[in-house]
Formats: C-alpha cells, structure tokens, sequence
C-alpha cells in the first residue's frame, strides 16, 4: 500500500484534520483500504471523527463503502448514534436501503441500543423504513422491546418509532408481537405504548370507508 494511503488511514482514525488534508493533497486514495477492507471515512466514522469525515465526504469518500463485515460508514453511525457524523455523512446522500450482516439498517441497533437523539434524528430526517425486517426477523420496534432494557431511553424510541408510524402488530417470524414480547419482559410502560397503538390500529382496521 502506498505510504500516503497509510498515513491517511491513521489520520482518519484519530481525527488528524491535519493529517487527513495532508495525505489527501499528496495524493492519497480516499477509498484506501486496511486489512479489514475499512476505508479513511468507516475509521472516521467508527471513531465518531467528524472534522475528518467532513473532509473526507469533501474529497469524495464513499458513505456505501463495505468492510469485510459488511459495515458502510453510514451504518455505523447506528451503532455509535452519533447524530453529528449522521448528518454528515446523510449529505453524501447515502443508500438508506442498505443493511449490515445481520440484514439490519442503521435505525435498528440505534433502537436497540437507545441511541434516542439519533433514532429522533434519522426518522425526521430521512425516509428510512421505520418498518424494515432484518434477518432475525425483527423491527426496530422488536429490537427496542427484545435487546432493550426497558428504561426511559427505550421507552422513547418504542414513542418515536410508534409516531413514525411503525406498525405495533407486526410479529417477529415466531408470531410473536412487540406487545407480547414487552409484557413478557415486564416493561410495563412500554407495553403500554403498545397496548394504546396497537388499540388505534385496530381502530383504524374496522373503519367503514365512506
């Protein structure tokens, strides 16, 4: 590997503006890659560097770009839920249909970890399924109930995804509801939400179109 792309990939890590300008001016690749196939803006972005994203979306990196675990810059953010790095790398108008190995997009592990500022953010902001299924089986909304704790930070994802329009009777591929899964666990609260949801949508089933 050329000794600039190296120099970049470090610099993009630890958050060297300086460095990652450098390296770029010398005429480093902005889609170098390490041995696990990241490129400078998956190690910004993984590191929640974002001068030396900002630079690096400038210069032309790739938000799609694949690891070898099949993460992309834009789909970490929803794991570090960092809504700074997501709306930087959102104006590099990245593939919001794309999913990670487990078949997820970035809002799922931003539900189940309770990332809240970010889950608020990314619905807001974009037009990610709020409804997608990943290879589990499961929604955000399933991820928030089943991974989650329970706690605040949860129960105002479950709100969020619910306003978003997230349907609150889709099951999981055991037949299982958010609900159902929420009274087993004892979330009480949660459950709540869902129990007033997914009254609503029933509601909204028995209407008689006029």
């Amino acid at each position: 590997m050329d000794t600039n792309d190296l120099l970049l990939l470090a610099a993009a890590r630890r958050g060297d503006t300086l460095g990652v300008r450098a390296a770029l001016e010398a005429g480093a690749d902005v889609e170098c890659r390490d041995a696990e196939q990241r490129t400078p803006l998956l190690l910004a972005a993984r590191a929640d560097q974002v001068g030396a994203a900002e630079i690096l979306v400038e210069a032309g990196g790739d938000p799609d770009a694949r690891d070898g675990q099949d993460d992309t810059p834009w789909l970490v953010t929803g794991v570090t839920g960092s809504v700074r790095m997501m709306r930087v790398l959102l104006a590099a108008g990245p593939d919001l249909r794309l999913t990670n190995r487990f078949g997820g997009t970035s809002l799922i592990p931003a539900a189940e970890r309770g990332h809240v500022a970010y889950v608020r953010a990314v619905l807001r902001e974009t037009d990610i399924d709020v409804d997608h299924v990943n290879r589990l089986g499961w929604t955000a909304l399933l991820e928030a109930v089943i991974l989650g704790d329970g706690g605040r930070a949860h129960e105002e994802i479950v709100e969020l995804l619910i306003t978003a329009g997230a349907d609150p009777q889709l099951a999981d591929h055991d037949g299982t509801t958010p609900l159902h899964h929420a009274r087993r666990r004892g979330f009480g609260r949660i459950a709540g939400l869902l129990e007033a949801a997914s009254a609503r949508a029933g509601s909204r089933g028995r209407e008689t179109p006029r």
